[in-house]
């Protein structure tokens, strides 16, 4: 498999894999009580699997400004340190949060609040710069949009970020960030459970990378089958939007028998079952970039390790579709 991807039309390459840093930012909630988080990290874990991911040629970072409030950032930056040069830095803004009492407080589309919450990022992250910063409001409304993207060229020109993006499901609403100059992708969901052919065809059409998220269906298809999740972790009081997982309940069985279903087919070739699932998301288009979660050394080389393993090939993607009936 090549050994870098063009983010889109910005010319930047990186990895083919990212590293989506949700599961470091340790634990956070919301206003609520319900948890927002994946439950208790160990910093220094954190930081010794980031750096050998970066061994292992990992160039792509994803975080967000509310991942732990404000944690996530503060724990890739140590991470990286010296060698920040070396990668790509992607982050989010959008989201209000207190980090005294580690709790979401909201939303802020204004457009005064991309530079407060840039600036605030830069100082978290240790750097001068984001290389890629994306709007972490999927539903904003497309002229509030409209007006974030004009911000976001801006701070371009200002040389505080290269190239910006919308964390959306929405090909409409990504459509309206694709129209900048320096839009280049789109964050979106993607795995072998839950396809996006519209926002698939956008890319293309718009010259846009297409960054995954939920690339292994929040850990369903890393082989995580536990019933009991730990109170800290999101899938034990799963959101509406996040599917395959029960209050209380963990893994939905329905979902659990999907991943027996198209097991023999992701794991072909000696790969595991997480990085047949990442084969799947390279085999769908050029421009995909997976960004699967980790918390440990062990997590960051199975994942890295994908990148040798490559792309599933078109008569896999194809049974996987038959044994799914779709």
């Amino acid at each position: 498999m090549e050994t870098k991807r063009t983010l889109g039309r910005s010319g930047i390459d990186v990895s083919p894999l990212g590293f989506g840093c949700w599961a470091i930012g340790g634990e956070w909630s919301d206003p609520d009580g319900r948890p927002l988080g994946w439950g208790k990290v160990d910093d220094e874990e954190s930081v010794r699997a980031i750096r050998r991911a970066l061994d292992l040629g990992v160039t792509f970072f994803d975080t967000a400004d509310a991942y732990g409030t404000g944690h996530s950032e503060r724990v890739l930056g140590r991470a990286l340190g010296k060698r920040r040069a070396d990668v790509v830095v992607a982050t989010k803004w959008g989201n209000v949060f207190d980090e005294r009492t580690r709790t979401a407080q909201g939303q802020d589309a204004s457009v005064a609040h991309v530079r407060a919450a840039l600036t605030a990022s830069l100082a978290r992250l240790g750097t001068d710069h984001v290389d890629l910063y994306q709007l972490h409001l999927s539903d904003a409304h497309p002229e509030q949009a409209a007006r974030l993207r004009d911000a976001c060229e801006e701070l371009v020109g200002e040389g505080l970020i290269r190239a910006y993006a919308w964390s959306t499901d929405d090909p409409a609403r990504a459509a309206v960030f694709a129209e900048g100059t320096h839009c280049t992708a789109v964050q979106h969901a993607l795995n072998v459970f839950q396809d996006a052919p519209g926002m698939l065809a956008l890319c293309e059409e718009a010259d846009l990378a297409s960054v995954n998220r939920s690339p292994l269906a929040m850990g369903l298809l890393a082989g995580r089958r536990r019933d009991r999740l730990e109170a800290g972790d999101i899938r034990s009081r799963p959101p509406a939007w996040l599917p395959g997982f029960g209050e209380g309940t963990g893994a939905d069985p329905g979902w659990l028998a999907r991943v027996d279903a198209v097991r023999s087919v992701l794991t072909s070739g000696g790969r595991t079952l997480a990085q047949g699932a990442l084969g799947w998301i390279w085999a769908r288009s050029p421009r995909t970039i997976p960004i699967p979660g980790f918390r440990s050394v062990a997590q960051a080389e199975q994942n890295a390790r994908a990148i040798a393993k490559g792309p599933l090939t078109a008569a896999q993607l194809a049974e996987i579709d038959r044994l799914l009936q779709r």
